[in-house]
């Protein structure tokens, strides 16, 4: 194999020579550079050398095109980023008291107590996106930083601040504090506007060292790593490494296009290499600023629109769009008069291909906002308007709980009747379609529709859309299909009492003691 490759190495050359030299692809000589024949009949090889050399370019002229003037102006703004952080040790006394066995070895193998605290240290890459100085960078680069220094590439070294974190997209912004002079930027391109294949430039500071370019192609786009809903990266052979992280990648017009973030097994050297799309970055940007990150929620459950559930449904076979499944009791799509069975297949005139994009794109409209949602419903189209509210953590919706505009410590509508004031919720009736999405019988119990925050209920363990069936006080249980029969039994009891509700949630139904609230009576 090796000899092989060579050869053609070296029949590539004698090709090439062969042009310089001004011969035809066929060896025979032009007529304008017709060696001449030595007195013995062959070619003065002298003289054919000397004809070569003179149409050689001439030294200091590019053969090729280079990236080195773009690199030249693109890394002016791109920076290291060296963090420290600072990790408690949870109990530093407890030496003291016959410690424990990591206490133990830490003493053994280096002589001393455990220290009270850990200090390390961390290296990763950002980039300037305004003469303010803000940078851009991975949020894992300055997570729990207590000490965050930036370097630039003509030497100056600045101190920053997190101004905002944002972990769902694994993207933070940072500030440079103590600005005197002008600062090189670079501009933000359209990630969307990407295609497999074009090409990319990465530059940051991989291993350490720092000012580093490598270059290759956009590998694949909206790649998924870790399940979650703002997984949308894109994929690189650029090569990326540990300190690559917040660093920008390129397009060929010197316009960031990605955030460097992940490798895939760093030790065998993959060369596969995700960054977070700029569109992505851009949606959070502002928010960010202000030091927090919301995001719209339109409170449904979806999923693919599988070849499958395209035939089952009647669609048309490039039918495109994420298929309702599930919509949450009085939220904003229920509100809105979405129904499990429609696809949607844009927002705000854009288009969603995938459930996952739907997610991304309602979260992009800031809570209170309002979106237009292009539906499709038994073979005909539609617009619906929502009106978003603010997306609940992953916990909560973990839960099967609201938005906090609808949920906790709600004071809209009418005030609370003195039986729900002492159980801390509030209660409505339970309708048929609520029932089927509960999956709970109809006609049977009331529905928990917000929870008081550190309330009676709250502390029980008792959760929004939770199903009340029975209530026992004083060893006597009545069946509850209405709200007026739980308030009453528990405008009776004392606070302090113990009402046992009975709970039903999803498949299960479970008995849980409350502890009213109140004034004594």
């Amino acid at each position: 194999m090796r000899r092989y490759a060579i050869i053609r190495s070296i029949g590539i050359l004698a090709l090439a020579a062969g042009l310089v030299s001004g011969c035809a692809p066929d060896g025979r000589a032009d007529a304008g550079t017709t060696p001449q024949a030595s007195p013995a009949g062959g070619k003065n090889e002298e003289r054919l050398w000397h004809e070569a050399s003179a149409k050689a370019p001439a030294p200091g002229m590019p053969l090729q095109p280079s990236l080195a003037p773009l690199i030249k102006e693109l890394k002016q703004a791109v920076v290291n980023i060296s963090s420290t952080t600072v990790v408690k040790n949870p109990a530093p006394n407890r030496r003291r008291q016959g410690g424990d066995d990591e206490e133990q070895f830490f003493e053994r193998f280096f002589g001393q107590q455990m220290p009270e605290e850990f200090r390390g240290t961390s290296l990763g890459s950002g980039f300037i996106i305004n003469d303010e100085g803000y940078v851009l960078t991975n949020n894992h680069v300055v997570k729990d930083a207590t000490d965050i220094k930036v370097k630039l590439d003509d030497g100056r070294e600045f101190e920053a601040k997190t101004v905002g974190r944002d972990p769902a997209t694994d993207v933070a912004l940072i500030k440079l504090q103590k600005v005197t002079s002008k600062l090189p930027v670079v501009g933000l391109g359209d990630s969307d506007a990407l295609e497999q294949g074009d090409f990319v430039l990465a530059i940051g500071s991989p291993l350490g060292f720092r000012e580093s370019a490598t270059f290759g192609i956009v590998s694949a786009k909206d790649r998924q790593l870790t399940g979650s809903p703002y997984d949308d990266f894109l994929q690189t052979d650029a090569a990326i490494n540990q300190g690559n992280s917040g660093g920008p990648l390129f397009n060929m017009k010197g316009e960031v296009i990605g955030i460097n973030t992940a490798i895939i097994s760093p030790q065998i050297g993959s060369g596969i290499g995700f960054a977070v799309p700029i569109n992505l970055a851009k949606q959070v940007i502002p928010q960010l600023r202000k030091g927090k990150v919301s995001r719209g929620y339109l409170g449904v459950a979806v999923s693919e629109l599988t070849p499958d559930l395209i035939k089952g449904f009647g669609l048309k076979e490039n039918a495109k769009g994420a298929l309702v499944q599930s919509v949450q009791p009085r939220s904003p799509a229920a509100t809105a008069g979405i129904r499990p069975g429609d696809v949607v297949f844009s927002v705000n005139g854009k288009p969603i291909e995938s459930a996952s994009q739907l997610t991304r794109t309602v979260s992009g409209v800031s809570p209170g906002g309002k979106a237009t949602l292009g539906i499709l419903r038994d073979g005909k189209t539609r617009q619906v308007q929502v009106t978003v509210v603010q997306r609940p953590s992953e916990e909560a919706l973990a839960r099967g709980e609201l938005s906090p505009d609808q949920g906790e410590d709600e004071e809209q509508g009418s005030p609370r009747k003195e039986g729900e004031e002492k159980l801390g919720i509030r209660v409505a009736p339970l309708d048929p379609q609520a029932a089927r999405e509960l999956g709970v019988p109809e006609n049977q119990g009331v529905l928990v529709v917000s929870v008081k925050r550190s309330g009676p209920a709250a502390s029980a363990g008792i959760r929004r859309n939770d199903v009340i069936v029975e209530v026992t006080e004083a060893g006597h249980t009545q069946a509850v299909n209405k709200v007026e029969q739980l308030v009453t039994t528990i405008d009776k009891m004392k606070a302090g009492e113990i009402a046992v509700l009975r709970i039903v949630r999803g498949q299960q139904a479970v008995y849980v003691p409350v502890k009213l609230g109140g004034e004594a009576k």
